[in-house]
């Protein structure tokens, strides 16, 4: 054992992270949910960074005949024999995923009432399904995503407004898959588990407005082209609203959800000896700011035994934001734990990990990163001040000078942000 009571608290951060990870696969928690064979033929569909391993899973345990397509984030497919698998960009949409959507709408058209399609759901499917309406462009998209990104905005204003100015979103992929019906699967990576805020709800009935999305847009002050306006302003942009006939035969099913990553990654703690505290699965906020409040709450574990006594994990999930004010490349995960590091100061018996569970900490091929008492002291051996770094949005440039990023690779899933931070009993 170490000096801090817990033999390599690295490790078992880590431990807890791949087992989030692991909880969420698609090869566990799709086959369950399949459905009947349809009367008529089997259409299987889907965006999203998870995508593709669940299309992987519906082939493996299918039984008859089915087709279809799905696009994922570049890295992200797996081989299939009978779905097609198209990669394209995410955060920043690119012309790749609006041939996917294209294709997509394509794929359903013409289906009768004895037809399923079976639409495979999970985050980053907004990027990945860029179709624009009417009188706007690709990169109109990319122009209003890469402000959004850098806005501060949450994820589910986000997402109001990419589906107030797409052909695909917003209820309109399922409308066109009427007549027959459409059964989605969800794996979600968002605060609160809303189907409409996966992937910005292609298969769901949307109870926004244009008027919601031009309210966003006003609060982070974001500038708009004026085709991209036009469209706000008038209600062209309008999605299917529930209620509506052609969404009749549709249904959500959630297959994985934040909640059950957190659940797995606290059966690893008390195998370990170390009691779980779940604060939370939709968290959301400033990163930073989140971080200096799980600093406030780690210091009193710490040091008062409240809310929870030592040797514990303070574990929570969710998706912060990053507002983009310095020439940092972000990143909710590191900014996180830059402002927890700087909070806590080197207290002693404190580490903490953070990462994104698809393996993309922001546009980072970089999951997150591990926080250790050390850390501060090492970055000022370097000559590095983290609040410098903090300031600057910096924390990918922080951890990567010290070691201590988590590179998963792709993780073929994604249910958001997992936070852990571990506080050992003092000496």
């Amino acid at each position: 054992m170490s000096t801090s009571g817990i033999a390599d608290p690295r490790a078992l951060l880590r431990r807890m992270f791949d087992a989030a990870i692991a909880a969420a696969q698609p090869a566990h928690n799709v086959p369950p949910h399949l459905p009947p064979a349809p009367k008529g033929r089997l259409v299987v569909i889907g965006a999203g960074k998870a995508s593709a391993a669940m299309a992987r899973a519906v082939e493996d345990h299918w039984p008859g005949e089915l087709s279809g397509v799905v696009v994922t984030r570049y890295g992200y497919a797996v081989p299939c024999r009978r779905i097609a698998i198209v990669e394209a960009a995410h955060p920043v949409p690119d012309p790749a995923g609006l041939a996917a959507a294209r294709r997509m709408l394509e794929v359903v058209r013409g289906l009768t009432a004895d037809d399923l399609v079976l639409c495979l759901i999970s985050g980053g499917g907004s990027a990945l399904l860029p179709l624009p309406l009417d009188g706007l462009t690709l990169e109109h998209k990319q122009a209003v995503n890469r402000a959004l990104l850098s806005s501060g905005a949450s994820i589910s204003e986000m997402n109001c407004v990419r589906r107030h100015l797409s052909a695909i979103k917003g209820g309109r992929l399922a409308a066109a898959c009427h007549p027959a019906r459409v059964l989605t699967l969800a794996i979600s990576d968002v605060p609160g588990d809303d189907p409409i805020n996966i992937a910005s709800g292609p298969t769901v009935a949307d109870p926004t407005t244009c008027a919601d999305a031009l309210a966003i847009v006003r609060r982070y002050g974001i500038g708009l082209p004026p085709a991209v306006r036009e469209v706000l302003d008038s209600g062209r942009g309008e999605s299917v609203k529930p209620g509506d006939p052609r969404l009749a035969r549709a249904e959500t099913r959630l297959i994985a959800t934040p909640r059950i990553a957190l659940e797995a990654a606290a059966k690893v703690a008390r195998e370990s000896g170390v009691t779980p505290l779940l604060l939370g699965d939709a968290i959301e906020g400033e990163a930073r700011e989140v971080g200096k409040v799980m600093a406030g709450i780690g210091r009193s574990a710490a040091q008062h035994g409240q809310p929870v006594a030592p040797p514990c994990v303070l574990l929570s999930g969710g998706e912060t934001t990053v507002t983009v004010r310095g020439s940092g490349r972000g990143g909710r995960n590191v900014e996180f734990l830059l402002a927890l590091a700087v909070a806590l100061d080197g207290l002693p018996n404190v580490w903490a990990i953070a990462g994104d569970t698809d393996g993309v900490d922001g546009a980072e091929e970089v999951a997150g990163a591990i926080v250790a008492p050390d850390t501060l002291a090492r970055a000022w051996g370097k000559g590095i001040r983290a609040a410098d770094r903090l300031a600057d949005n910096d924390g990918h440039g922080f951890f990567a000078a010290l070691g201590e990023q988590v590179v998963t690779g792709p993780t073929l899933t994604n249910v958001n942000d997992f936070r852990a931070v571990l506080i050992a009993p003092g000496r």
